[in-house]
């Protein structure tokens, strides 16, 4: 199913033994626009520390009562890795922190998350000896491809022949956790209509410009399907989008994975 992020901001988490926080940031990989960690605010439980907390904990999420379970428990997250939250999460860190719940690394497998597509079914698959976690942690960079969607909300977006609005919102699937759509808002162009651009129809993002830029056209963009808010993205609707832009669809590609995840036996 495909949510707005800000549905997602404010679900309170709820791990096996109680409340941990609630949603209150989303980072995503810059490089596959996948969700990579829900940022709790965990109230005075924890003096106000902000921990990260993978999708691939996560158990259910029920969108009625807003909640979002996770396979933790309170004693896990409490003694998960510290990070600096002045600064980006860097690589390093990801590597301890993932070492620390026995999850993959999601940059080192063929799928987006790592050995498979999804991350359900991939926790404590991978547990290292301590020794092996620090050589890892050592050799791993300082860069880091996360970005908050909030940071990015409010970014211009640059067309093949100039700018067409900015970026209103995400929408996110919340099987793969991937940012499917970004919503763009035109009404500095030509007012009134908001649409929707796929992550993999970006060329770059300019993190120094706060610029996303398109391999689209603006007339194209122009005369898309419009997207409301008010009803559920159908596909039907996702159809008419990718045949007028002449595009091929995600679940083409996640249809090839589900294959060579079949043949592989993951």
């Amino acid at each position: 199913m495909l949510t707005n992020v800000n549905h997602i901001k404010g679900l309170v988490i709820r791990a096996t033994d109680g409340e941990i926080g609630t949603v209150d940031q989303l980072y995503f990989d810059d490089e596959t626009w996948a969700i990579r960690y829900l940022m709790a605010a965990t109230g005075g439980w924890l003096s106000d520390r902000e921990v990260l907390i993978s999708p691939f904990s996560v158990t259910n999420v029920d969108w009625q009562v807003k909640r979002l379970d996770v396979a933790l428990t309170k004693k896990q997250v409490e003694n998960s890795p510290n990070r600096d939250t002045q600064r980006p999460v860097s690589r390093q860190y990801e590597t301890e922190y993932l070492g620390y719940y026995s999850y993959p690394n999601y940059w080192g497998g063929p799928f987006l998350w790592g050995p498979g597509a999804y991350p359900s079914g991939l926790s404590n698959r991978i547990s290292s000896p301590k020794a092996v976690l620090a050589d890892r942690i050592r050799k791993e960079s300082m860069d880091s491809h996360l970005r908050s969607t909030g940071a990015v909300a409010g970014y211009h977006i640059e067309a093949e022949d100039g700018e067409i609005g900015h970026v209103a919102g995400f929408l996110v699937d919340d099987e793969t956790w991937a940012i499917r759509y970004i919503e763009v808002l035109t009404k500095n162009w030509w007012p009134g209509k908001k649409v929707l651009v796929s992550p993999s129809w970006i060329q770059k993002v300019s993190w120094t410009e706060s610029k996303v830029y398109v391999g689209l056209w603006r007339d194209a963009i122009k005369s898309a399907p419009e997207f409301g808010e008010s009803a559920p993205i159908t596909r039907e609707y996702e159809d008419r989008l990718y045949t007028h832009y002449g595009r091929p669809p995600y679940w083409l590609q996640d249809a090839e994975h589900k294959a060579a995840l079949s043949l592989s036996g993951v």
